[in-house]
């Protein structure tokens, strides 16, 4: 049989092809399914684009990227494994099917659209387990059944499983796998960003596969095969780690679409709530709108399946005439980005914590009283003067946190008060024994038959960045009285906490 080449033409890659073969055919018709190519209607980054312009690229390009880029590792595994005959193509292509749909159960507003899930214990708002169902039932599978009758439930169990299990599943899921090697260029192409610069062409050319050993409970049991990065890659594994943390600061964690997933989040459960006690009538929508439908029944497949970003944001509008006050509101504020104002209780908090702050007018009158300061401050500032800078504002943001919520119980209204948001993120993720080596980048130290060791063991960057923490409230932007009224709280815990 025949099969037809196929190219593709992608702002990050350029050209992904799928070559005249049976494997890459198949790819070709799940690519063409009803569900993959739901994913064109949902962004990548959820609310992002409102403050990216550029945001706006769909899961459907990254999960093209995915594959792309697990073909590249792939052909690694190929290149060492061969010169043994170990190379396994049926594990190689279960790994690389696993690369293209693992995004298939996303819902709208990706990520957003997850927390309300969470909120309300909706099983189908998981996007891994809507991911299991349609890669084990439906086109997909079906899609996919010319590779062997089993081969989808292998590739639902290469996604499901919380580690990889092999050197072929750590190409899709691993701390450096074909995953988070797509999503960083392609966001930080798509948003403008000069931060998450990677050298990804020095890095897989510093890439081979190494044994390395495994075991519970610190008992060896035997070696395992995984990715390892050769002595002179240790500089781009540290700006790869670096770049992907930087991502997370400034694009994931950024404060405005954060806000606006706030505002989402609420939006969608008080939908939810009115239509489970009948009173559809007051969201603004029709019986027949698809959100209306997930609402009634959350653990129905094809509910989910009708909803992307498009028939959630074509439905602001008609929300904004909504009979409930907080629908319509939130409504308007997200169709028209008026958002609630944020205050960062973190930085404000830290800015109270200094030893020896100075005010805004030092700063600008006496540009030579800064610079001392910070001199006398490197100086005076022991590492653990520092660590106890860091316990000291870790407690009080735990103790604003309790009296925030507090308030916000206190004051229940139709419409919230305050929206909290709290995220963090390592620079790396250490060594879990739950999850094993190949979830770890490893590196070898010099040539030749040394050991490789966990990139974390040897490099001092990655060891001297702290984990990144928000901790952030959002505030109508008229209500002076409950901005008044937090302020005095980060005022008074950062004085007790001092």
């Amino acid at each position: 049989m025949s099969f037809k080449r196929q190219r593709i033409r992608d702002p990050l890659h350029n050209l992904i092809e799928f070559p005249d073969d049976h494997f890459h055919h198949v790819m070709w018709q799940v690519i063409q399914t009803s569900q993959f190519q739901r994913l064109r209607r949902i962004k990548q980054l959820g609310f992002s684009d409102i403050v990216y312009p550029g945001a706006t690229h769909s899961r459907f390009g990254h999960s093209l990227g995915v594959f792309h880029t697990a073909r590249k590792l792939m052909n690694i595994v190929k290149g060492h494994l061969d010169r043994s005959h170990d190379y396994k193509d049926t594990d190689a292509n279960t790994a690389l099917a696993a690369a293209l749909v693992h995004d298939l159960g996303h819902g709208p507003y990706s990520h957003a659209f997850e927390e309300v899930g969470k909120r309300l214990n909706l099983v189908m708002a998981n996007h891994e387990k809507v991911t299991d169902l349609l890669i084990r039932d439906g086109e997909v599978s079906i899609a996919l059944k010319p590779l062997g009758g089993g081969f989808a439930s292998d590739v639902a169990d290469v996604i499901k499983k919380a580690g990889p299990s092999n050197i072929y599943a750590a190409v899709v899921s691993s701390q450096f796998d074909a995953d988070r090697l797509d999503y960083m260029q392609r966001d930080r192409l798509m948003t403008g960003t000069h931060h998450g610069v990677i050298d990804l062409d020095w890095l897989l050319s510093n890439l081979e596969v190494g044994k390395v050993p495994y075991g519970n409970d610190n008992e060896p049991v035997g070696e395992i095969e995984t990715f390892v990065l050769g002595p002179k890659a240790i500089y781009a594994a540290e700006a790869y780690l670096l770049g992907l943390f930087q991502l997370y600061a400034t694009v994931y964690f950024h404060k405005a679409t954060r806000g606006a997933e706030k505002l989402f989040t609420e939006l969608l459960a008080k939908i939810i709530h009115l239509v489970k006690n009948g009173s559809t009538h007051k969201t603004g929508l029709n019986e027949n709108h698809p959100l209306i439908h997930f609402a009634i029944d959350p653990e129905n497949l094809q509910s989910i399946l009708a909803m992307d970003d498009s028939v959630i944001s074509g439905a602001f509008s008609m929300m904004a005439n909504a009979e409930d006050r907080l629908i319509s509101d939130f409504s308007k504020r997200l169709r028209d980005r008026k958002l609630y104002k944020c205050t960062d209780i973190r930085e404000c908090l830290s800015q109270k914590l200094e030893y020896t702050p100075l005010s805004k007018s030092t700063r600008r009158k006496n540009p030579k009283a800064l610079s001392e300061h910070q001199g006398a401050a490197q100086s005076k500032h022991s590492s653990n003067d520092e660590k106890g800078r860091i316990e000291a504002l870790d407690r009080a943001s735990n103790n604003v946190e309790k009296r925030l919520m507090d308030f916000a119980t206190e004051k229940q209204d139709e419409i919230p008060k305050i929206l909290v948001d709290k995220a963090e993120r390592s620079i790396y993720k250490l060594f879990e024994e739950s999850k094993g080596p190949l979830n770890q980048i490893m590196m070898k130290l010099g040539a030749g038959d040394s050991k490789p060791v966990d990139v974390a063991s040897i490099s001092q960057v990655i060891n001297a960045i702290a984990p990144f923490k928000a901790f952030r409230v959002y505030i109508e932007d008229s209500d002076k009285k409950t901005k008044a009224t937090v302020e005095n709280i980060i005022k008074e815990e950062a004085t007790r906490c001092r």
